[in-house]
């Protein structure tokens, strides 16, 4: 028996992308697939795009706006697949995304099984997409996968997982407290529901680079460095919860050492926190160091003119790539 899959997606002021999302969730391979979209209050025409698409398999639904961990738990909700497939409103999926994954499935993968695949970058043109493996790229334990991921900072979009219903019932919802990093997390919780990661070389996901970086991502907003220092804590007591070793422990002392720059010096209180925590695990945060292109700064300016370019420069930088994509992309559709 085919065994139908859910394809959710959660949309805010996604006009410019949501269109060629929804089409590459349509265009699936795999035979029985439904597809929700929720609207997240968006204040553009991502909703009136997206009703262009409403159908028997393609349900589009709207909510006050909430933010995306909400959305998501709204649209796992409305579904009535077997396996969820999770896509941001400006990602793509390959066309036999699903298709491979649920092969995977059907040679013998249990119902606890979390599946993924290999994923790359663009902005404009999929066809531009860098795919460069991690040590995430394989099957793995879920304590290894949790080791790797904090140990070398390392991430996976959240549309490379492909999980059972019983898996994604078993991790809970999504939590619409966290105002960053509610990915991270959620994935944690998949994680130590799941029997183990099984990687699906052949599957592949376009990940649309919308943003310059993590710290510039978080900026100045307090309320989001609170949050993400919660997500790493929780990082934190799920791994140990699955194994407290000297490896685990200094994978979370590595990952608070990572983090750390996005703390120093503003927040001294996240940072004396997250020293104590480290000295819990054994292990000892050093002051953050920045690369040369920065460093200078620090040195003749401080550390607050050091960070504020810190959070500029990156910003500037995908900007202008972002245009030359941008650019090159309208110069290929004319052609």
């Amino acid at each position: 028996m085919t065994r139908t899959v859910s394809i959710l997606i959660p949309a805010y002021n996604a006009e410019r992308w949501i269109e060629e999302t929804i089409r590459s969730a349509l265009a699936q391979t795999w035979p029985r697939k439904e597809i929700i979209v929720v609207d997240d209050g968006s204040t553009d025409q991502t909703l009136e795009v997206a009703r262009r698409f409403a159908s028997k398999n393609v349900v589009v639904a709207t909510q006050e706006n909430q933010g995306a961990a909400a959305a998501r738990n709204k649209a796992f909700s409305l579904c009535q697949g077997n396996y969820i497939q999770w896509l941001d409103a400006d990602d793509l999926l390959s066309p036999g995304k699903v298709s491979r994954q649920m092969e995977a499935f059907e040679r013998g993968c249990s119902d606890r099984t979390l599946l993924s695949c290999g994923w790359g970058y663009f902005m404009y043109r999929p066809r531009r997409t860098h795919f460069r493996p991690t040590a995430l790229w394989c099957d793995l334990s879920p304590t290894e996968w949790l080791i790797r991921k904090m140990g070398q900072n390392l991430f996976m979009s959240v549309a490379t997982w492909l999980a059972s219903r019983e898996l994604t019932q078993a991790a809970g919802p999504w939590n619409t407290r966290l105002l960053v990093d509610d990915d991270g997390e959620y994935v944690c919780r998949v994680l130590l529901a799941s029997d183990g990661v099984r990687f699906v070389p052949e599957a592949k996901v376009y990940y649309r680079l919308s943003g310059s970086g993590t710290l510039s991502d978080l900026g100045r907003s307090s309320r989001k460095l609170d949050a993400q220092f919660h997500s790493i804590r929780l990082h934190i007591d799920r791994l140990l919860s699955l194994e407290n070793s000297e490896r685990t422990r200094a994978a979370c002392v590595r990952l608070l050492q990572d983090w750390s720059i996005n703390f120093y010096p503003e927040r001294m209180d996240i940072v004396k926190e997250a020293n104590q925590v480290a000295a819990e695990l054994g292990g000892r945060l050093h002051t953050p160091q920045l690369s040369w292109k920065y460093d200078w700064i620090r040195r003749l300016f401080g550390w607050g003119a050091a960070k504020r370019a810190l959070l500029v420069l990156p910003q500037l930088k995908w900007r202008l790539f972002r245009w030359w994509d941008r650019t090159l992309f309208r110069l290929e559709r004319a052609r």
